[in-house]
């Protein structure tokens, strides 16, 4: 069967990372078909699922550029003011303020859904330059020298210079092009609901870690947040089946009442943390974005951010190749994109997972050190700062993170 090559890039999957990268294509003059397994008319109005995204300064810049930040409605764009950590029932408390890096936020919190919203109509106001194809599986993908096809569930073929695959950390596409993922399955699950309370959250989002379990309360717009309850998968199943009144009592007891009085204000939903990192983000005529090259754990909200970071060093790196007069599968092209972006992810990854082993340990010696560095990193400005640029997405370049381990590692020397 002849393969249909009416396209520049063949984009699989029409998640936000998907969607945002057709945007940023498109307004490059690069043409791309999207092809989404599910009906297309679950992207126009995808319905509410719980997870709440916070989009740090650069994610919100990107999106800015691509003309989705004001399709977003405002109204339940929430700023993140100051952020604060606890561990168990220590007193100790390590905060993180934005006026102290001289910005108006950390970031953003917005609802997962409003962000798919705001991608597919950006991807409809650019159909002369995106095709989105829905009840579009891929069974199988073959690479030639000079091209990259799809064979979809349907029979139909469909070729282009390049594939990009953006179908999710647990990516099919991702195994037809013989690449493999790290996977770290923390065995637990994030139970998710929109909470309302009594009192102002102050634009403050709180990270507890707790005996057994974590509680992050992220704050929404008005007197609503997110509550975000990760506790051991064997024991998630109770929560669910807690009643509305009952989960609320508990969130707001495990909460310490500091918002007042709790009552739910959405669905639950729970989601099975699985970390995943692609062993490379490239094969020839084949690229990896959004989780489909990092899936996070969400402790540190990079995940969607790190799709768009990604979305906009693969455009930049698309567009001098066709500005140069080579192919838009170039290797060199994607090998930048590649390098770059793993420079940016790996470190905070590693680091992530780090965090979440550390903190969700209960024996001794790991409350010990949990303690100290609660006490040291709070009296350290320059770690502070350090950390604070990397929950804001200000300073991710290579160059940012070295001057951020130089100024921590000045401060640790012994005064002479």
């Amino acid at each position: 069967m002849n393969a249909s090559m009416d396209t520049d890039v063949l984009i699989v999957g029409a998640g936000p990372a998907g969607l945002a990268l057709a945007c940023s294509l498109a307004d490059a003059g690069i043409r791309t078909r999207v092809l989404e397994q599910a009906p297309l008319s679950s992207l126009a109005h995808p319905p509410e699922d719980g997870r709440d995204i916070a989009l740090t300064h650069r994610a919100r810049r990107v999106l800015s550029v691509l003309g989705l930040w004001n399709r977003l409605p405002a109204d339940e764009v929430a700023p993140l003011k100051k952020a604060q950590v606890t561990s168990g029932n220590s007193p100790l408390v390590l905060p993180f303020d934005a006026q102290d890096e001289g910005h108006e936020a950390l970031g953003w919190l917005v609802p997962n859904h409003r962000i798919r919203e705001a991608c597919y109509a950006g991807a409809m106001a650019r159909a002369d330059w995106i095709t989105l194809q829905g009840d579009a599986r891929v069974t199988a993908m073959h690479r030639t020298t000079d091209r990259a096809t799809v064979t979809l569930a349907d029979g139909s073929q469909l070729s282009a210079p390049l594939v990009v695959a953006a179908d999710s950390r647990f990516s099919t596409v991702r195994k037809m092009a013989g690449i493999g993922a790290r996977m770290l399955d923390f065995g637990r699950t994030a139970i998710v609901c929109r909470m309302a309370h009594e009192h102002d959250h102050d634009g403050i989002a709180h990270e507890c870690f707790l005996h057994g379990h974590t509680l992050a309360i992220l704050p929404m717009a008005g007197r609503q947040a997110s509550a975000v309850w990760t506790v051991s998968t064997d024991g998630a199943e109770a929560i669910m089946q807690l009643s509305d009144e009952a989960f609320a009592q508990a969130v707001d007891s495990e909460f310490g009442h500091r918002l007042g009085d709790m009552r739910t204000a959405g669905q639950r939903h729970a989601y099975p943390l699985v970390a995943v990192y692609a062993q490379r983000f490239w094969a020839d005529r084949f690229a990896l974005i959004g989780d489909a090259a990092v899936g996070m754990h969400p402790v540190t909200a990079h995940g969607y951010n790190f799709g768009l970071y990604g979305i906009e060093t693969l455009t930049r790196e698309l567009v001098a190749a066709r500005q140069s007069g080579r192919d838009l599968g170039d290797s060199r092209a994607l090998q930048t994109y590649a390098s770059e972006h793993q420079r940016v992810t790996l470190p905070i990854y590693l680091g992530t997972n780090a965090i979440v082993k550390l903190f969700t340990n209960d024996l001794p010696a790991a409350h010990l050190v949990r303690g100290a560095i609660l006490r040291v990193s709070k009296h350290l400005p320059p770690l502070k700062a350090a950390i604070t640029r990397q929950l804001t997405g200000s300073g991710l370049s290579p160059l940012d993170v070295l001057r951020d381990r130089l100024k921590v590692a000045a401060t640790l020397m012994p005064r002479r």
